[in-house]
């Protein structure tokens, strides 16, 4: 599948190695792969997020936020644990933001993708052969990650108001002007 990925869709699954790095993460996740779609410069899913008024940094923002929504608030409440007082606790101890940044993954070599990277993956060719398309680029990335709302790259950028057809007439509009 990957020789039909143009170089910014190949790149954009290179850096998704480096941002699960990054952000600390000993798997790549559908949310990983948008991250790296919006990095190299030029490339349509980052023409196309802007158009919906959604910058990289936004994005990451929000790709972070889901990803500590790990810690499920009401659940540990539940067990007699307050997840704010925890916070504050860490944060006395550790300095603001200790639980804000993950460590960076210390796993060398290939980080391997998960399920919901693999359909991502699997649903770009989709969204190719939808439009009729001989290669995948970011922008087919990126309406996977739309299509896909249940994982945390759907999700991100559904907290930022970049639905499916938002997404969609976004990277229709930007193909357009590339024409």
């Amino acid at each position: 599948m990957f020789e039909r990925f143009s170089h910014d869709a190949r790149v954009a699954v290179e850096q998704a190695q480096t941002v699960a790095r990054r952000l600390g993460s000993n798997h790549i996740g559908a949310e990983h792969v948008l991250l790296g779609a919006t990095a190299p410069g030029d490339a349509v899913a980052r023409r196309a997020l802007a158009r919906v008024g959604v910058e990289p940094a936004d994005l990451e923002r929000a790709v972070r936020a889901r990803l500590s929504d790990a810690l499920d608030a009401d659940a540990l409440a539940g067990l007699g644990i307050d997840l704010d007082a925890v916070r504050e606790q860490v944060e006395a101890t550790f300095g603001p933001g200790a639980l804000d940044v993950p460590a960076a993954s210390t796993r060398r070599g290939h980080i391997p993708f998960d399920t919901h990277a693999k359909k991502m993956l699997e649903v770009s060719l989709r969204e190719a052969i939808r439009f009729q398309h001989r290669r995948i680029d970011t922008g087919h990335l990126l309406l996977a990650a739309a299509r896909l709302d249940t994982t945390p790259a759907g999700r991100a950028l559904r907290d930022l108001g970049a639905d499916r057809p938002a997404v969609e007439a976004a990277v229709v509009a930007t193909w357009a002007d590339a024409a």
